[in-house]
């Protein structure tokens, strides 16, 4: 690695991933600084907003990186991908969310290694989740995503669905109710942007009127995090706008 850490100074040098691909470390820092100013900018003198890494496709080698500047929290699209880089990093204090679709066949491997779960859409996912979870691990926290917006590509519940869903999560045993996720279409329009997570503030609120211990609101990513944050957003998903394109 072509760095080294001295006191609380990380200096930056280069770092070659791949042939021909050199990564410029300092780069990266600069990067996550920049985005943890737009959140500071958008919250104001406001509630903090927490910042998930979205590291898939990027090498652990970035994410120690980004690491030892103090980002804890980091997204994985893909599970078996992700758990080699959690054996690669595990003398590190990181906390792994999963954030990409679910298939049936990956439950276990999520209920076995991961911190969070944000991307849960059907009841079957939950029900496979409490039951894999192992038992000596604490409850895995739970994002029910809703869907937003007319995209049939997108996963996500409606409404009775996700009631149904936090109804019977709040008697499940090894999985704990956080709170929402959300990917709305993509929009440039900052007004669009609003209106779909104002929606989606507004079924969170919903469901901390009877859930009152939620307290997770993932949205906004990085060409909508100002518009996430002014919703209401407690988490915010940004990882090309930190780790560069991915390998």
């Amino acid at each position: 690695m072509g760095g080294i850490e001295t006191g609380n100074k990380l200096q930056c040098f280069v770092l070659t991933i791949l042939p021909n691909k050199p990564i410029i470390m300092s780069e990266i820092i600069e990067n996550l600084k920049h985005v943890k100013q737009r959140i500071q900018q958008a919250v104001g003198s406001g509630d903090s907003v927490d910042l998930l890494a979205v590291s898939k496709k990027h090498a652990a080698e970035k994410i120690r990186l980004v690491a030892h500047a103090g980002q804890q929290h980091f997204g994985e699209n893909y599970a078996q991908e992700a758990i080699d880089k959690m054996a690669e990093l595990a003398d590190l204090d990181l906390v792994w969310h999963f954030i990409g679709p679910i298939q049936s066949n990956k439950t276990k491997l999520i209920a076995g290694h991961f911190d969070w779960v944000q991307s849960v859409d059907r009841m079957k996912i939950l029900k496979r989740l409490e039951l894999q979870r192992p038992e000596e691990m604490a409850p895995l926290n739970v994002l029910l995503q809703i869907k937003i917006g007319d995209e049939d590509s997108k996963q996500g519940s409606s409404l009775d669905e996700i009631e149904a869903m936090a109804q019977w999560l709040s008697h499940a045993e090894k999985l704990t109710l956080r709170g929402l996720m959300c990917i709305p279409p993509p929009s440039d329009d900052e007004g669009i942007q609003r209106a779909y997570f104002n929606e989606t503030k507004s079924v969170f609120d919903h469901l901390r009127k009877i859930y009152p211990d939620i307290d997770t609101l993932s949205m906004g990513m990085s060409n909508d995090l100002e518009a996430a944050i002014a919703a209401g957003a407690s988490m915010v998903r940004i990882g090309t706008d930190i780790f560069g394109q991915r390998d």
